[in-house]
């Protein structure tokens, strides 16, 4: 007999969906698809409530089920003969749940209405593990291939992964140094090759300082605390994982069609774009936590529905809790490393009061709390000036920068960067410790406007 324990972890990830089957106390049958399993203990099992309407009625009556769940790598198929115990509308398994399925529902403009009403929690009292239903294999079938490091825990030197990884961080100069090694790691050594991180404002928004394997890396690009899974990761301050996201979209809106729900229905917003990946099967968001405090989020994603797992959450969050770690420590520390000088022609600079945002030639820029540093810094440049501490930029209220944990070595770099990306002859070059200095090497046409950039 096959126990609870022994079921893989991956069967639970929603890759091919689970049903639930449950009878009335008349005899009348129901099968559900569910949206998300969680194994509990060794004993127990929760299934995630929306809209179980008919399958709740059902376990009320006769708190007998049948939940049937599909292994995506071999397609053997696992029978749980299970008891209904309880519904739990809260505690820690609950909330995990909740986050997750806000996240799907960010996606797909059902953000507040798609929301856990309760977990199901049965005892599994006996689970079949059925091998045979898909038939013999070929003869002639090719060997599965060797998974890949990212996804194969058996025979991989995780601990020497994390401790090369750990020497890197620990290494690391400055920030930019520190984002570039880690994303690069996450690559190189674990297989993920599309990855970023966003560190949190002081306006409840993330934005981008670093990404890999994109062809525009959006460096600038903004996610508000609540959007999605990264949105929701940061204002949750947990770990979220989604394997199988179209699925979980097309779920999602399958009940927004059902309940007769348009998506031109005033109570559900936008499909919200997926970030980095149109395409996206697999994504996996690490808030970036010291003391509770969040500084950011790590955010990874792939093509492949099976790239994250369960044991992924507990090993990367200890890299999570390294690279948090490292952005205290650098954020009050600084950077030396030279920037390369290039040509381009002369620019306009316009800065838009209303909406606190600099446009460069008449295209966006960047705003909030870099727009006033880059806008203080060309002002201050018109008057001769060339040299700068970050000292001085702390102390000037008109910037807007928090009195604790500013961040402001990260906006710098984020600045720094935008202007690489869209106007390298204006260049912020590191002098030393807390100084930098604003070379230019075009005439420079700055305006300042009232009015909103729209």
């Amino acid at each position: 007999m096959t126990a609870l324990r022994d079921v893989p972890g991956r069967c639970f990830d929603g890759i091919v969906p689970a049903t639930v089957s449950t009878c009335s106390a008349s005899g009348v049958p129901n099968v559900a698809v569910l949206s998300q399993v969680v194994r509990l203990d060794d004993r127990h099992i929760a299934l995630s409530r929306q809209f179980f309407n008919k399958t709740t009625r059902n376990v009320l009556e006769q708190p007998r089920a049948l939940v049937e769940l599909w292994d995506p790598i071999d397609f053997d198929v696992y029978r749980f003969h299970a008891r209904w115990v309880r519904a739990d509308t809260a505690g820690p398994v609950f909330d995990a749940t909740a986050a997750r399925i806000e996240a799907i529902a960010s996606h797909s403009g059902l953000k507040g209405i798609f929301r856990l009403q309760a977990i199901d929690v049965f005892e599994v009292l006996e689970v079949d593990h059925v091998t045979e239903h898909l038939g013999p294999p070929l003869d002639h079938a090719e060997p599965l291939p060797d998974e890949p490091l990212a996804t194969d825990p058996a025979g991989r030197e995780e601990l020497w992964v994390l401790q090369r990884l750990s020497q890197r961080i620990n290494r690391a100069c400055d920030l930019e140094t520190l984002y570039d090694c880690v994303l690069e790691c996450l690559a190189t050594d674990f297989g993920f090759e599309h990855s970023m991180v966003l560190l949190a404002g002081d306006d409840e928004r993330l934005f981008t300082v670093a990404s890999r394997g994109y062809e525009r890396h959006g460096l600038g690009s903004e996610v508000a605390f609540g959007e999605g899974l990264v949105g929701i990761a940061a204002q949750e301050r947990r770990i979220l994982r989604v394997s199988s996201l179209d699925r979980e979209l097309s779920y999602s809106r399958a009940i927004k069609a059902e309940y007769g729900v348009g998506t031109d229905c005033p109570c559900f917003g936008p499909n919200v774009p997926l970030p980095g990946l149109v395409d996206a099967q697999s994504q996996l968001a690490l808030p970036l936590l010291v003391s509770n405090r969040l500084l950011g989020v790590l955010a990874l994603e792939s093509r492949d529905r099976t790239c994250f797992e369960s044991w992924h959450e507990a090993f990367l969050g200890v890299v999570a809790d390294q690279v948090a770690g490292a952005i205290e420590r650098l954020s009050e520390e600084d950077d030396e490393e030279d920037v390369p000088t290039l040509e381009r022609p002369t620019r306009t600079f316009v800065l838009y009061r209303n909406d606190d945002a600099v446009f460069l030639d008449g295209e966006y820029l960047i705003r909030n709390v870099p727009a006033r540093i880059l806008w203080r810094l060309l002002r201050e440049h018109e008057r001769g000036r060339t040299e700068f501490t970050n000292r001085e930029l702390r102390l000037d209220p008109t910037l807007g920068l928090p009195p604790l944990k500013d961040n402001l070595e990260s906006r710098l770099i984020l600045l720094r960067k935008r202007l690489e990306e869209k106007c390298p002859e204006v260049r912020i070059v590191r002098r030393g410790r807390g100084r930098f200095g604003l070379e230019i090497e075009c005439a420079l046409v700055l305006d300042e406007r009232a009015d909103s950039a729209a």
